[in-house]
């Protein structure tokens, strides 16, 4: 009796042990992550995704998601290359494409994209003009895209989308722009009326040369603005002779001419 309590409790410890052991040997890999395996400290392969089966003790996984990462890089002080002081702060997007690479190559290469990103942000910023970080973002946004995936394409990792979410810039900074951006808009409105202006002009001076070529144009056009004149309080219309009436009677316009010689004539002698 006493042998089969001994022999029994000897049987639950390596059940236990034999338990733990698949536990460890068992690795379940979801879709979006690989497995990098080292087997004695040498790489071997990546597996992965579904069920996996490694040595436990010889082998040593390394999880890596395959997902795109979002990173906030923080505001950064910077002075750009018009000597003004702002703070600038983006994000960006990038995923593991070489689970091997990013193991093998850098270590902790979330860390070193971070940090790569903070000090690529600061260097592009400070080359541009303020002009340009406030209007020209995408042109940036681009260069840093390029000079981040070009650094970590050794680490196996793809960049895949930079942008500058904010450019802080000093309140006293703000009011002279504020000012200047005033200023344009009431030299664009100063064009545009003088233009509207030079237009109206032309366009009088191209119906005054119709009116003067066509006999009556112009006595009619007369009659057209007499309701305009006469819809107006206290208003007192002079209505002058049309001079269309010589062409009609013209006899009676010749006698007043020859009167109005003759009177000038005697008043000289």
């Amino acid at each position: 009796m006493e042998e089969l309590l001994t022999n029994g409790n000897l049987w639950i410890p390596a059940i236990i042990v034999i338990f733990v052991f698949i536990a460890m040997a068992i690795k379940i890999v979801k879709e979006y992550e690989r497995l990098v395996v080292f087997r004695l400290g040498r790489l071997i392969k990546i597996k992965g995704p579904g069920f996996i089966l490694v040595i436990p003790i010889v082998d040593k996984v390394v999880r890596i998601p395959l997902r795109i990462v979002t990173l906030d890089v923080p505001s950064q002080e910077v002075i750009t290359k018009d000597n003004v002081t702002t703070n600038v702060n983006a994000v960006v997007y990038y995923r593991v494409v070489d689970p091997n690479r990013a193991v093998v190559n850098v270590e902790e290469y979330a860390m070193a994209t971070a940090q790569l990103s903070q000090t690529t942000l600061r260097s592009v910023a400070g080359q541009a003009e303020l002009d340009e970080l406030l209007s020209e973002r995408e042109k940036l946004n681009t260069k840093i895209q390029g000079i981040l995936d070009e650094a970590t394409d050794p680490w196996g990792i793809k960049v895949t989308t930079v942008e500058i979410k904010d450019v802080v810039i000093p309140e006293s900074l703000q009011k002279a722009i504020s000012r200047q951006a005033t200023a344009e808009r009431e030299r664009r409105a100063v064009i545009v009326h003088a233009e509207g202006e030079r237009q109206a002009a032309d366009k009088i001076r191209e119906a005054a040369k119709i009116l003067n070529s066509e006999k009556g144009a112009f006595y009619v056009r007369l009659l057209r603005a007499l309701p305009e004149i006469a819809s107006q309080q206290g208003s007192l219309i002079a209505f002058p002779l049309p001079v269309e009436l010589k062409y009609l009677f013209p006899s009676s316009f010749e006698d007043d001419d020859k009167g109005k010689d003759t009177n000038k004539k005697g008043k000289k002698e």
